[in-house]
């Protein structure tokens, strides 16, 4: 049976590359890259050259401005805490949206319970923030914002540029999740006025457990994790060397190749699209047609429960998600595609497909093969789809 992996925003496939780069580290090159032996030197010029690679390809000003965590949710916990807990601040007037993924919403709950004021933008049809509702909100007693750069269900982008910049200007430290943006939009953070960015190695081709956050210079952490002096003071532990090596050469290979592979993700996804449009009726695009992330599709399938689908399309090697794999294991209907407006019952039907480097169009015409019978078998079965038609 053909596999096919369309799940690429929940991870991606180590590079062959990047590995060959780790193995080193996973076995001869082991000292621990604090130590100041020899060993130990070898370890911490591999880390000192990862970061020089992850802040080129960020676009910062310096490899200081990057601190390695162990993946995004660590970052923007770090970003969030970590800058509130410098400011001193138990209390005040915090920023965020109804869209953002649960390593950012759920720390803004949390906030929320400890005494900080939070207010949860909305969003346009197509998921994306509107600077304006960001610049109604703003007040003197506003300290952080943190919104998204691109959305890990729909793709949806938004205007980082325009929000950090009346962020800042309300004299509030901006902070945004830039998980699923790095390696698919093109941006230099120095160029945008951000304070703090999260990014994750496994969302480009690289080993899982590690990420990093871009931090400003200037912006003053408070670190989360205590211990030793690792990462400039701003993360304590012992550094993950073969991860942080992975990450950097992942970081390299993603930048130089980010303009073709994303004219190649844009040809592929819409051509599933108009597949799938063209073959199977009561479908519905969550997002934009045109601004969003190259690789990803949501399409709500009417009459249908998302679950079914994903484990009707498994059961013919397909791998596709009903949303953020974070998520996985609820009944609820996506909370970003209700922040836009989308009907319970037609979100219950959404179906994320998300390409990547690896994809090729014979894999999207095999999906399309074995999809439309799928969707008719579950729908002769659908009492609403009998009720709806």
């Amino acid at each position: 049976m053909k596999k096919v992996y369309l799940d690429n925003n929940a991870t991606t496939r180590m590079r062959e590359e990047v590995l060959e780069a780790m193995m080193p580290y996973m076995t001869n090159v082991y000292g621990n890259a604090s130590s100041v032996h020899a060993f130990g030197r070898e370890a911490r010029l591999a880390v000192d050259g990862a970061r020089q690679k992850v802040a080129d390809f960020l676009g910062a000003s310096s490899k200081e401005e990057v601190v390695f965590t162990s993946g995004g949710t660590e970052s923007d916990n770090l970003a969030i805490k970590g800058a509130l807990r410098a400011l001193k601040a138990k209390s005040g007037h915090i920023i965020t949206s109804d869209v953002e993924h649960h390593a950012v919403l759920n720390v803004f709950k949390f906030l929320e319970r400890e005494g900080f004021e939070v207010t949860y933008l909305g969003v346009d049809k197509d998921g994306a923030v509107r600077p304006d509702d960001l610049k109604t909100v703003m007040r003197k007693e506003t300290i952080f914002v943190s919104l998204m750069w691109a959305n890990n269900e729909t793709g949806a982008i938004s205007r980082i540029s325009e929000l950090s910049k009346i962020a800042k200007s309300g004299g509030a430290i901006f902070h945004t999740d830039a998980v699923q943006a790095a390696g698919k939009l093109p941006f230099a953070v120095r160029d945008f006025g951000i304070d703090l960015l999260s990014i994750s190695a496994h969302k480009i081709n690289g080993p899982k457990g590690v990420g990093a956050l871009y931090i400003r210079k200037g912006t003053k952490i408070a670190p989360q994790m205590l211990g030793g002096h690792h990462e400039m003071g701003k993360r304590a532990g012992t550094e993950n060397v073969a991860g942080i090596v992975g990450f950097g050469r992942a970081a390299e290979l993603a930048g130089s190749e980010l303009a073709a592979e994303s004219k190649k993700l844009v040809d592929l996804r819409d051509h599933l699209y108009d597949g799938i449009s063209s073959r199977i009726d009561h479908t519905r695009l969550n997002g934009h047609s045109s601004d969003r992330l190259p690789n990803t599709l949501n399409i709500s399938f009417k009459y249908l429960e998302g679950e079914s689908i994903v484990l009707n399309l498994d059961m013919e090697g397909v791998a596709v998600s009903t949303g953020s794999a974070c998520t996985s294991g609820t009944l609820e209907p996506s909370h970003v595609l209700t922040a836009m407006g989308v009907e319970p019952v037609d979100a219950q039907g959404s179906i994320r497909f998300s390409l990547g480097r690896d994809t090729t169009k014979e894999d999207i015409d095999y999906v399309l093969d074995v999809l439309p019978p799928i969707i008719k078998r579950l729908r002769d079965m659908s009492p609403l789809y009998e009720k709806g038609k």
